[in-house]
C-alpha cells in the first residue's frame, strides 16, 4: 500500500513505467482490485475533448490533473436557490455536484433548467457534475428509479450537454442501490455506462457505489475493474459516498488505496462529518487521505436538508456557516486551503497585483420585510473582474451578507422593520480586492403580519409516489426573541397520515398533528428557521394544510 503518493505530474510516468515493466517481464504490477484482474490493462489514451481520464488520474483536456474540491447542492428542491452557485464559488469551491431528477420520483429538470444550471456553473467558474437523485436505494427503497431510465434521461439532454465536456461531468444516477442485494449493482451500471456511450456521449462519466453508496460489502470495489474496462473510452470515474460507515482511519484509507494502487479512477462525491444515529464518520482523515493521493471530494450538503446538522450554511445563507461549514471550507484540508481552479476558466495572470476599482455605491432597488435588492455600477480591471462581495457594516466591523457574479444582488434573510447598512468589494481573477465602495442605508419593511404573530411556516411536498409522498416544512421565527421550546399544530384535509417525521415528533389523532421538537430543532432563533421532514401515506388527494400555529399562536 502506498504511503506517500507521487507527485500528480510523477504519478502518470510512474503508472506508464509499471505497466511497460509488467509487459516486459510477465509479471502483475500492482494494480487490480482481485487477483484474476491483475493484468487488465486500461484502455489507450484517446483524443481528450473535455475532462477525461489518463492513468486512473481526472485530467482537463490541456492535460492538467484537476482535484475536486467542492460541494453538492440540491438544486431539484431548492430550484429558486441558484445564488448558492456563486456562493460557493465566494467560499473557495472549484466544483459543485448539482442534485437533479429525471422526473421519476421529482418533478422532472428539463432542458432549459439544465442548460441554465450549466450556464451558472460556468459564470462562477465551476465545474459542473450533474446527477440524477432519483436512482437512490434501488432494490430496497421502492420509489427508486433505475439507472436505464436515468441514462435515457441524460441522452434527452443530449443537445444541451453536447459540446460542455471541459465543464461537466455526468454522473449517472445517485446511489443507485440500496442494501439488498447489492452484487445487482454491476449489470445494470454497465449497461448504463454503454448505453450513454452508444449514443455518443464524450463526457466523464461518474458512477456511483452500491449500498447506498457506501459499498460496504465492497461490490463495487471488486467489480471497478469491470466496470471500468466496459467503457470503451475509458472515460469513468467511480464515486464512493462515505458517511457513518466509515468512522475509523484503516476503512477509509484501505478503500481509497486500493483503487489508487489498481490505476483506478476514484473520488469520495459525498460525505458528512457530524454524528447520526448510525455511528459518527472520520470526516478528517477522509480530508486528509484525500489531499494526501490527490483525489477529489465534495462535501454532503451546501443547504437545505430535512437533517440539519448536514446543512454547510444555513438557510442558504454563505455568512451562517454551520460548525461541519467551517470545517469544509476553513478547517484542515479544506476546500480554502486545498483548492485550485480549474485551468480552463483561465484565471489572472501569476504577477498580477492590481485590484479591481471600488465599485459604485449600491442603490436600493427592492424592499421587503425579509430581504433588500441592491445594484451598483460595476468596478474595472486590469484583468477581469470576477465578482463582488456585498458586506454588512455596523459597529466599526463587516458580516459578509452576499455574492454576486453581477452588479446585483438580493440579499434575504433579514429582520422585517430593522436597519441595515451596505457595501460592496469587487475582486478579480487573481484574488485581488477592490477598496470598499460607499456605504448604503436601508430599513426593511414592517412585516405585516398578524398582530402577535411571531412565525411563519412554509409547507411543500418534496415527492409523491402511490400511496405516499414526503414533506417538508419550514417553521421561521419572525419575533425578537428566541422561540424556545415551541409546538407546531395543522390539520391535514385528506385523511393524510405521518409515518415517519424527522426534525421533530409527530403525534396525531385523525387529521390533527401536533408537533414537538428534536433537541437540535429545539431552539429557534430570532430571524432564524428549522426545517422538519417527513413522510406521510396518502389517498388519492393530497391537499396541503390550510393553516399551522405555534404554541397557540396562528403563524403567516
Amino acid at each position: 500500500m502506498r504511503t506517500t503518493p507521487p507527485s500528480r505530474t510523477r504519478q502518470g510516468r510512474l503508472a506508464r513505467l509499471l505497466t511497460a515493466l509488467a509487459a516486459l517481464i510477465g509479471l502483475a504490477v500492482l494494480g487490480a482490485l482481485c487477483p484474476a484482474a491483475a493484468l487488465a490493462q486500461s484502455p489507450g489514451t484517446r483524443a481528450a475533448t473535455g475532462l477525461h481520464i489518463s492513468d486512473g488520474r481526472l485530467l482537463e483536456a490541456n492535460g492538467n490533473d484537476f482535484v475536486m474540491r467542492g460541494v453538492n447542492h440540491a438544486h431539484t428542491w431548492y430550484p429558486g436557490e441558484t445564488q448558492s452557485l456563486a456562493d460557493i464559488k465566494a467560499l473557495g469551491a472549484n466544483s459543485v455536484r448539482v442534485v437533479l431528477s429525471d422526473g421519476h420520483r421529482w418533478s422532472e429538470n428539463g432542458p432549459a433548467d439544465v442548460a441554465n444550471v450549466v450556464a451558472q456553473c460556468k459564470a462562477n467558474r465551476l465545474i459542473c457534475v450533474l446527477e440524477v437523485h432519483d436512482t437512490t436505494g434501488y432494490g430496497e427503497d421502492a420509489a427508486a428509479g433505475t439507472l436505464d431510465h436515468a441514462a435515457d434521461y441524460w441522452i434527452g439532454l443530449k443537445d444541451v450537454l453536447a459540446g460542455e465536456e471541459d465543464y461537466v461531468i455526468v454522473n449517472i444516477g445517485n446511489e443507485p442501490w440500496g442494501n439488498t442485494d447489492p452484487a445487482g449493482w454491476t449489470e445494470p451500471t454497465v449497461a448504463a455506462v454503454k448505453k450513454l456511450r452508444g449514443a455518443g456521449f464524450q463526457h466523464t462519466i461518474m458512477v456511483d457505489a452500491p449500498n447506498w453508496g457506501q459499498d460496504w460489502q465492497g461490490v463495487m470495489r471488486a467489480d471497478a475493474r469491470t466496470v471500468f474496462d466496459a467503457d470503451p473510452t475509458g472515460n469513468l470515474i467511480f464515486s464512493i459516498h462515505m458517511y457513518s460507515v466509515y468512522d475509523t482511519a484503516q476503512e477509509i484509507t484501505d478503500y481509497l488505496n486500493a483503487y489508487v494502487d489498481a490505476g483506478l479512477p476514484i473520488l469520495i462525491g459525498e460525505f458528512g462529518g457530524p454524528a447520526d444515529q448510525w455511528g459518527d464518520p472520520d470526516e478528517d482523515t477522509m480530508m486528509a487521505t484525500a489531499e494526501q493521493l490527490d483525489l477529489g471530494y465534495l462535501a454532503w450538503s451546501w443547504s437545505g436538508n430535512t437533517d440539519p446538522v448536514l446543512d454547510l450554511a444555513l438557510d442558504f445563507d454563505p455568512s451562517r456557516l454551520s460548525s461541519w461549514g467551517e470545517r469544509i471550507f476553513h478547517g484542515a484540508d479544506g476546500i480554502a486551503q486545498t483548492s485550485k481552479e480549474a485551468t480552463v476558466f483561465g484565471g489572472g495572470a501569476p504577477d498580477d497585483t492590481e485590484a479591481p476599482s471600488a465599485p459604485g455605491k449600491p442603490t436600493v432597488t427592492a424592499v421587503t420585510d425579509t430581504s433588500v435588492t441592491l445594484g451598483w455600477s460595476a468596478s474595472t480591471d486590469n484583468t477581469r473582474v470576477t465578482g463582488y462581495d456585498v458586506v454588512r457594516v455596523g459597529d466599526g466591523a463587516e458580516t459578509p451578507a452576499a455574492t454576486s457574479t453581477t452588479d446585483s444582488v438580493t440579499v434575504s434573510g433579514l429582520t422585517a422593520d430593522t436597519a441595515y447598512t451596505f457595501a460592496v468589494y469587487a475582486r478579480d481573477a487573481a484574488g485581488n480586492r477592490s477598496a470598499r465602495s460607499a456605504t448604503v442605508d436601508v430599513t426593511t419593511r414592517d412585516g405585516g403580519g398578524t398582530p402577535g404573530t411571531t412565525c411563519a411556516v412554509t409547507y411543500r411536498v418534496v415527492g409523491e409516489w402511490p400511496g405516499g409522498f414526503q414533506g417538508e416544512i419550514a417553521v421561521r421565527n419572525t419575533g425578537t426573541a428566541p422561540l424556545t421550546p415551541w409546538t407546531l399544530a395543522f390539520t391535514f384535509p385528506d385523511g393524510q397520515t405521518v409515518t415517519n417525521m424527522w426534525g421533530g415528533t409527530a403525534t396525531q389523532t385523525g387529521g390533527a398533528v401536533s408537533v414537538t421538537p428534536a433537541s437540535y430543532t429545539a431552539t429557534v432563533p430570532a430571524g432564524g428557521t428549522v426545517t422538519l421532514g417527513f413522510t406521510a401515506a396518502k389517498g388519492a388527494a393530497n391537499t396541503a394544510p390550510a393553516a399551522f400555529s405555534v404554541n397557540g399562536t396562528a403563524c403567516a
